[in-house]
Formats: structure tokens, C-alpha cells, sequence
């Protein structure tokens, strides 16, 4: 069996002179690249110039929308309305595709961010007015969401193309959803850990939990490494190595999906 993968970064989360992550060391070595759209992080420069990088390497890029949170960098929960959910996704993923378009670039995914992608894990109303604000757009974009979560069962039924995300370095619950950052060990720092967990979850579709237990992942797609992670551009960097050792193929979420 042929196995291929999607490799992406949250990238472009700098904000006007505080430098947040190496996006131009970590973004060679993926193959998509997760866009801040202004919220949580980035700025209409550092979008600019985070999309100039991407096509300058090849990557794809997607926009990476969060709650308006600035001061909490998009990680604390926020309770909005189903209407100012989708009009905050739209307003930004707007804007990405703006700077898409200027750099003659597609918008190739949507991946909420933060306390958003999580909470819409679990909440059908919260994913819905993310569905509804993707499929404003036309061509609607991929939409990148947790594997196995109830999001992607309201997607699929939805008839939105979606993409099925595992994380590299975010220790798992035995549900199948991310430990909270709040809790010691929910970010892993160290490339080698990585190496085998990532195999696992491409051609087993499983990881291990933090008390040891196998979550079945279901179809993966695409692995996130977090680009304000420390250890970002060597975690990337033994992913891609390892994954092309193994035979397996590491391509854009376009090209297979």
C-alpha cells in the first residue's frame, strides 16, 4: 500500500515587532503552510510576506483563522454567536485570499486555530458556522480538521472537503482529543519522540495516549507541527526525514485530495 501525507506548519503568527516561531527555516520542510490571519497573530505585513515565502518554497498555503484574542494569542475559549463566528472566519480567511490572489498563489486549506479548532472538535453548533462560513467561498477551500472528532462527521455529512489532522508534537487524551496546554507534557519538544509516533499515525492510524492507552485515529491526512513551538524547525525536519525513509510520500493536501 502507497501511503501519502500531508506535512503542515501554523506559520505567520508574528505580530508588527514581536517575532513569534522561525517560519523561514520551518517552512522548506513542509509541504503546507497554516497563515495567521490577524486575530490571534500576524498582520497585514507579516501575511503579506508569509504567503511571498510559501510560494517562493513550493508550499501550499491555507488560512489560519482564530477568535479576535490577541492577549490570549487565541487559546482562551470565547462564547460568540453562530453569526459572529462565521463572520469572523470570513472576514479573515477574506483577507488571506486577498494576499493569495496578489501573489498569483490558490488558497489551498482552511485550518481554525487554538481554543477555535478545539472547541469546534466538540461543539456541532460552533462547527457549523465554521462550515457555513467555508462554504461561502468558491471554490470552497479544504477544511483541516481533528481526526475523528465529532467536526469531522458534520463536515462529511456536509459534503465539505476535509482533511484529517494528527499533531506531531500535542500529547493526546484517550478521547482522541489534545491535552490542554495547562497540563505539564501536552507539548513535545524533542524531534526523536516524534519520529515513531508520526509513522504510527500515518500507516497504523493510531497514537498513544498519555496514560498509555491506543487512540484510533481513523484517516490522516495531514501532521501539524505548531511553528511557535522551540523546537519547530528540528520536529519538522525528523518528520520529513523519517516519513520519506519509511516510503512514504509527502505532498500538498491538493494533490491527493
Amino acid at each position: 500500500m502507497g501511503y501519502r501525507i500531508d506535512l503542515n506548519c501554523d506559520v505567520g503568527e508574528s505580530y508588527g515587532a514581536y517575532v513569534i516561531g522561525r517560519d523561514e527555516e520551518v517552512i522548506p520542510h513542509v509541504t503546507s503552510a497554516n497563515v495567521a490571519c490577524g486575530f490571534h497573530g500576524g498582520d497585514p505585513i507579516v501575511m503579506r510576506h508569509t504567503v511571498r515565502l510559501a510560494r517562493s518554497r513550493g508550499v501550499a498555503v491555507g488560512a489560519h483563522p482564530g477568535y479576535p484574542d490577541l492577549m490570549g494569542f487565541g487559546r482562551r475559549n470565547m462564547n460568540l454567536t453562530g453569526e459572529e463566528t462565521q463572520n469572523y472566519l470570513t472576514y479573515q480567511v477574506g483577507a488571506l485570499r486577498a494576499f493569495c490572489n496578489s501573489e498569483r498563489i490558490e488558497l489551498q486549506h482552511v485550518k481554525p486555530h487554538g481554543a477555535l479548532y478545539n472547541m469546534a472538535a466538540e461543539d456541532p453548533d460552533l462547527a457549523q458556522a465554521i462550515v457555513e462560513s467555508v462554504k461561502d467561498f468558491h471554490p470552497e477551500p479544504i477544511l483541516l480538521v481533528l481526526a475523528k472528532s465529532k467536526m469531522q462527521r458534520l463536515c462529511e455529512e456536509a459534503g465539505i472537503k476535509v482533511a484529517r489532522e494528527a499533531f506531531a508534537d500535542r500529547a493526546y487524551n484517550p478521547d482522541g482529543t489534545l491535552v490542554s496546554r495547562k497540563v505539564a507534557g501536552a507539548v513535545i519538544t524533542n524531534p526523536e519522540q516524534v519520529r515513531e509516533r508520526v509513522v504510527k499515525m500515518v500507516k497504523e492510524s493510531t497514537v498513544f495516549s498519555v496514560d498509555g492507552k491506543k487512540v484510533d485515529l481513523g484517516r490522516v491526512d495531514s501532521i501539524c507541527v505548531h511553528g511557535d513551538n522551540p523546537e519547530a524547525v528540528g520536529i519538522a525536519s525528523a518528520i520529513r526525514s523519517t516519513l520519506l525513509r519509511e516510503g512514504i510520500k509527502v505532498s500538498p493536501l491538493s494533490e491527493f485530495l
